[in-house]
């Protein structure tokens, strides 16, 4: 299996996951031209996707998913709770639902040689998950506004090949800054967004053996800084026990306008 980063921030978020026989984006918050140009660099197009899964309503995940939909009809995966926000949401007012394809948001399901997996989490939208993408020997994990972090949660991304993981903020820049208090306090609470130290420690607890990348994504364009998310999750699991050098793990930083490597479960980059 492989992952490629598209675009990923507060200001758009999109993934793209495959295998020999499937393809799929997670969110599509970033124009369609935006997504073409990502899919175009490894030789693919929109025409090529099997499937688009949503995280949650959010502008930064759907922005693109409108237009998207009514040229190239791909199905759309998502939770009751998401569709009926869609549904209502100035964004995809008006987006064909009969492309909806309603799952669970702790449930299982499969396409092609992918098993696709959802976990509910803990955000301020109608019904978000999180995904793990899963075959016969590999697993890729997209897990990103958080807020918080579980027991349940640990588990469903235990095990991971490759982890795209929130490291949305630093604290402190974050409680200087200049947003309004309300929304530093949405941030910073249970339905918020994952900090830098916060995605750390979230991180040490699923090291393990196998590892072949790991990249901190949906950073805060005025309350992080790349160098900064990478240092500080660097810190926080530098006393794991599998490696003393976190570049074992490709530890990286996802881009915020334009595409990534392509990661690859076997370890290749």
């Amino acid at each position: 299996m492989k992952l490629m980063n598209i675009a990923s921030g507060s200001s758009g978020n999109c993934t793209y996951v495959g295998t020999d026989d499937a393809a799929v984006l997670v969110d599509a918050g970033i124009s369609m031209k935006r997504v073409e140009a990502g899919l175009n660099s490894i030789d693919m197009t929109l025409k090529d996707i099997d499937g688009i899964f949503i995280t949650h309503e959010h502008s930064d995940h759907i922005k693109g998913l409108k237009a998207i939909s009514r040229k190239y009809e791909i199905p759309i995966y998502l939770t009751e709770g998401t569709a009926q926000a869609l549904i209502y949401s100035s964004v995809t007012k008006d987006i064909d639902t009969d492309l909806f394809t309603v799952i669970d948001s702790d449930g299982s399901m499969e396409l092609r040689d992918l098993i696709i997996n959802s976990h509910s989490i803990s955000h301020d939208a109608a019904e978000p998950v999180c995904y793990s993408f899963n075959n016969e020997s590999s697993k890729i994990s997209i897990a990103t506004d958080l807020g918080m972090y579980d027991r349940e949660l640990i588990e469903f991304l235990t095990d991971s090949d490759i982890i795209l993981l929130e490291s949305n903020h630093d604290v402190r820049m974050l409680e200087t800054g200049p947003y309004p208090y309300y929304l530093k306090r949405r941030i910073l609470g249970n339905r918020g967004h994952l900090s830098n130290e916060a995605s750390g420690k979230l991180l040490k607890e699923l090291l393990n053996d196998h590892m072949k990348a790991v990249i901190l994504g949906h950073l805060s364009r005025e309350n992080n800084f790349p160098e900064l998310a990478y240092e500080t999750v660097r810190l926080e699991i530098a006393d794991n026990p599998f490696t003393s050098d976190v570049r074992d793990f490709n530890l990286s930083v996802a881009k915020r306008d334009e595409c990534d490597m392509i990661y690859y479960t076997n370890g290749n980059i």
